[in-house]
């Protein structure tokens, strides 16, 4: 099986339109594919609602949910979840709030630094979609403030230089709450990616369990072996399915394509086995 379940489109912060970024996923051989946009399902819910012809790529649904657990920043992918589910919708409606107060704090940290138009310019830039940290980015590329994206990033928008905007994301258990609640799997996104202690990723593990969480992803193709090791252990070890996914963004970001997932370990059970 030749699976990417965390990508994301226009939607959100992506690069690709829903439709591209499916004509991406079968041109490079991919079997089931879950678009992961940020706290919205508007870029899989066109997509479901769209025939496609020629090659055959399943499409399940899928969203990236913000959480907080004990003040730190932890991202839950929903997976196969019902689109019409009442509590998803009002869920994602809140979160999509959450998104648009968090754009419009960024700007005005911004023009305390004497970046005046930052909010606007991120909004044009999201088209349709709540203004994230890359439309930031983008546009201060665009102002010639910053020669790209990793710039921008370590000179205005890493958590530091935002330090004292608060993200009132939901808990962790309410997040995995939503999606269980809407017939899905909750998946524990990247977490090579919190920079825990091996002691402390096994306390959210815990507590991801506990909130019924299902499954966590592998580490991504870009870490080290042992890091790759440590997950798969975790996953033998709290008894989750493994998910796999390229957190894929655009062509901006070389290093990740499509598609292009770690392979899955023969003794860990695989997520999709518990789509219905």
């Amino acid at each position: 099986m030749i699976a990417d379940l965390h990508c994301h489109s226009t939607a959100s912060d992506g690069e690709l339109t829903p439709p591209e970024l499916y004509a991406m996923a079968r041109e490079s051989g991919v079997e089931l594919l879950a678009l992961t946009d940020h706290d919205t399902v508007d870029g899989v819910s066109a997509l479901m609602e769209t025939e496609h012809p020629g090659p055959p790529c399943r499409l399940v649904s899928g969203v990236e949910i913000s959480t907080v657990w004990y003040k730190r920043s932890v991202h839950v992918v929903g997976l196969n979840f019902d689109l019409d589910s009442p509590l998803m919708r009002e869920a994602l409606a809140g979160q999509r709030e959450v998104r648009f107060d968090r754009a419009r704090r960024i700007g005005r940290k911004l023009a305390q630094r004497g970046i005046d138009g930052a909010y606007e310019g991120a909004l044009r830039l999201a088209e349709n979609a709540v203004p994230c940290r890359p439309h930031f980015a983008r546009w201060l590329v665009e102002q010639g403030l910053c020669e790209d994206g990793k710039q921008a990033f370590s000179r205005y928008l890493d958590s530091g230089k935002l330090s004292g905007i608060n993200n009132n994301w939901p808990g962790l258990e309410q997040a995995v709450s939503w999606i269980v609640g809407a017939g899905g799997v909750a998946v524990l996104a990247h977490p090579e990616d919190y920079r825990l202690t091996r002691s402390k990723l096994r306390a959210l593990l815990r507590d991801f369990v506990a909130a019924g969480g299902g499954a966590m992803e592998l580490a991504g193709v870009g870490k080290t072996d042992a890091t790759a090791q440590t997950i798969e252990a975790l996953c033998r070890e709290f008894e989750l399915h493994a998910s796999v996914g390229s957190d894929y963004h655009g062509a901006s970001q070389r290093w990740r394509r499509l598609g292009k997932t770690r392979p899955m370990p023969a003794e860990l059970a695989p997520v999709w086995e518990l789509f219905q």
